[in-house]
């Protein structure tokens, strides 16, 4: 019993690496194709370069104008995540931890929505957008998805919040708290955990989103930075500079491989907290 075990075990483990190879090898092979000259990719893709070309990275931070791009994105990423992920943790608090008439069918509502397409969502908002005039405006685009509420990060929150006793609160109200500081006393800091690992995936969600700068942000200056390798890779057609292009893919990837290496045990950890005590 005890080997037949361990066989399994040993299965699963190389089976999870050869899974992991298939998602690492695209960005190491991408990575030292960065550091190559346009000559010798032509040349042997497969090939190690005879020489590291770093300069290519200076290259594409120029050529593509990344800095600004990087700006633009740190602030549609930054002031969004600030705003949806307060504005989660108040509607998780409100739906889980507040008795109210109606609360079911909210819930019910919300249900519903996992299975509408968001692509149906598209022409509405669009119409709508162009109407406030927040068309061709990182703000605009800012309100658009801090206002969203995206399901899964609601049930995820929720989840997490409603394994915390009821009795804290009850509590807190005896002793003279309002409702909100009840609310970021008590259940902001205890929820900590789940609230973290919202935001992580909201950033990952934000800094990866390519759809709606794209179709909302018409002026070149304003691109994040998804938008602007998109239109480098479109330029490859007429100049086939990839090595500046892949060294700017890699810059562009720097911000979000980070925040999941550095913040991982997090995201284990408050989904996991979250999945079992809800």
């Amino acid at each position: 019993m005890t080997e037949k075990r361990t066989m399994v075990d040993v299965f699963w483990y190389v089976l999870l690496i050869l899974w992991s190879a298939t998602i690492l090898f695209p960005l190491i092979w991408m990575l030292y194709e960065s550091l190559k000259t346009n000559r010798e990719f032509f040349q042997d893709v497969w090939s190690w370069p005879e020489k590291l070309e770093w300069v290519n990275y200076q290259k594409a931070w120029d050529k593509y104008g990344l800095a600004s791009s990087m700006l633009n994105t740190l602030y549609y990423v930054g002031v969004t995540l600030l705003i949806s992920t307060f504005l989660t943790t108040l509607n998780a608090y409100v739906l889980t931890r507040m008795t109210f008439k109606g609360r079911k069918l909210v819930w019910g509502i919300i249900m519903i929505s996992l299975f509408l397409p968001g692509i149906n969502a598209l022409v509405p908002q669009y119409v709508l957008m162009r109407d406030l005039g927040l068309t061709n405006s990182l703000t605009g685009l800012v309100l658009l998805d801090s206002l969203g509420e995206n399901v899964f990060f609601l049930m995820l929150l929720g989840g997490f919040m409603q394994s915390l006793p009821k009795e804290l609160e009850e509590s807190a109200f005896m002793d003279g708290a309002t409702l909100m500081q009840v609310f970021m006393r008590i259940i902001v800091p205890l929820s900590a955990p789940g609230i973290v690992t919202v935001a992580i995936f909201k950033f990952l969600a934000l800094y990866n989103n390519f759809l709606a700068p794209y179709i909302y942000l018409s002026d070149q200056k304003k691109h994040t930075i998804g938008v602007n390798m998109y239109h480098a890779n479109q330029m490859m057609q007429y100049t086939a500079d990839w090595v500046t292009l892949f060294a700017g893919v890699v810059i562009a990837m720097v911000p979000s491989v980070l925040a999941f290496l550095f913040f991982q045990r997090w995201i284990m950890e408050g989904a996991t907290l979250g999945a079992v005590k809800g």
